[in-house]
């Protein structure tokens, strides 16, 4: 089923973007990102948002804004963790 006209993105397409994206892709504008194109007149942002969360499952349900999935540079969980020092004082 095609649900961004302007695009002329699929279902399938979104499901195959969240899967190559993982847990870190949480938004429509992140499929866009991964499908290499962005959002034009954005009726469909509901309907990719739905399928997303549902080829999520249990963790679209479960996640909060805490949790790092949510995070926007939850894909980048390659980077190497900043480190901080604390201030002597």
């Amino acid at each position: 089923m095609i649900v961004c006209s302007c695009n002329v993105l699929s279902d399938h397409d979104v499901r195959n973007a969240v899967k190559a994206g993982g847990s870190a892709t949480r938004h429509a504008k992140q499929v866009y990102g991964c499908l290499g194109c962005s959002a034009e007149c954005g009726r469909c942002a509901r309907t990719i948002k739905a399928i997303i969360d549902e080829a999520l499952g249990p963790c679209a349900k479960a996640c909060c804004a805490g949790c790092p999935h949510s995070h926007p540079h939850a894909a980048n969980e390659d980077a190497e963790p900043a480190n901080f020092a604390l201030a002597a004082y």
